[in-house]
């Protein structure tokens, strides 16, 4: 058989629909229909040239799919253990890992040395179906699979496996936030999500701060109880937190001038937490004295494990109805309109488009 496919050949903002085989899986590999895939900030990124990727390839890693054929060999229970059919419907992680090398033996799974990363693998034989943007996807030995429960839509649930995973392991070096005072720099699906986590881990004070009025505004309804511009933040965190600063900084944006409004509003102890420069930047400056005298951590989080895969499902079935995931993705497209997709989903005013095929 053939799966239609929209391949990427390194050519900014050029697409290409293709018919490609449909593998049988072989081994261990499962193969997946794929029910939706919705479009992240990365694939626009390497769409529009501003990031590298192994190409031809294909694009998209927020996939949600149904499980078609097992290899001989594919275990037939998810991360939690529970079983796996053919028809189940299933979330993956972006990384399959080997289980042995440096990484793995490290719980860094998600930089295995031997790895399979879905949307970012450039075509082999046999191994060309790797990415969302696609009718099927195969999965790899290695690849943390969670059965999703039916009753999740595919609004809600089609970011799990990149945003809502990225911070599930982003919030977890921090030791509580029952109480505490976080500050997100960043309102787009990481931050909205961050918001929400705190806030449903008890978090007192929750201060989003965006450029964007549309986008601030959006941040109260997923648990922000402050809502600010980059101007206004040292003022409300001062009133918030009596001159001490937060307790946990979050950056999701990326833009260096975030992290330098946010790494000064810290209180002493505090912690920041980086997750958004996944692109080429300006270099920031920090005086070292700061970091000492002031006790502050600061730490890198790019992907995530398997359990945060699992933590990211929980969470959303938990506050599915709690705050407004369902209004995430704004507009469906079909594959042979992914280019259409690709070009809606640059508009700031969207925080997910998806694609269908």
């Amino acid at each position: 058989g053939q799966s239609l496919a929209a391949v990427f050949h390194g050519t900014a903002s050029q697409i290409e629909l293709q018919h490609l085989p449909t593998p049988v899986p072989r081994g261990a590999e499962i193969l997946v229909r794929v029910e939706s895939c919705t479009l992240c900030g990365s694939d626009l990124h390497s769409y529009e040239g501003r990031r590298k990727v192994p190409v031809p390839t294909i694009l998209g890693h927020e996939i949600v799919g149904r499980i078609e054929a097992f290899g001989p060999a594919a275990v037939r229970s998810d991360a939690a253990g529970c079983s796996l059919e053919i028809g189940s419907r299933v979330v993956w992680g972006l990384v399959a890992a080997c289980g042995e090398c440096f990484y793995c033996q490290r719980d860094l799974s998600q930089k295995c040395l031997r790895s399979v990363k879905y949307g970012h693998e450039s075509f082999r034989s046999g191994y060309e179906l790797l990415g969302g943007l696609a009718e099927h996807c195969l999965l790899m030995p290695g690849t943390a699979i969670v059965r999703l429960p039916e009753d999740l839509s595919l609004n809600t649930i089609s970011p799990s496996g990149c945003a809502t995973a990225t911070i599930a392991a982003a919030l977890e070096p921090v030791d509580t936030l029952m109480n505490r005072t976080i500050c997100i720099t960043g309102a787009g699906l990481l931050g909205l999500t961050a918001s929400a986590m705190a806030r449903s881990r008890g978090a007192a004070a929750v201060i989003v701060c965006d450029l964007n009025e549309e986008r601030r505004n959006r941040a109260k309804e997923f648990g922000a109880t402050h809502c600010v511009t980059p101007d206004e933040l040292p003022a409300v965190l001062k009133e918030v937190t009596g001159g001490h600063g937060a307790d946990v900084g979050l950056e999701v944006s990326g833009a260096p001038a975030a992290f330098h409004t946010l790494w000064p509003q810290l209180r002493l102890g505090g912690s920041l937490i980086l997750v958004g420069a996944v692109f080429p930047s300006e270099p920031i400056s920090l005086p070292m004295e700061q970091i000492v005298r002031r006790n502050l951590t600061i730490r890198g989080i790019h992907n995530y494990g398997p359990r945060h895969l699992l933590q990211a499902v929980e969470f959303l079935q938990e506050t599915q109805h709690v705050y407004p995931f369902e209004s995430i993705v704004s507009q469906w497209f079909s594959l042979q309109n992914v280019a259409a997709a690709l070009d809606e989903a640059m508009h700031p005013k969207n925080i997910r488009v998806g694609v269908k095929p």
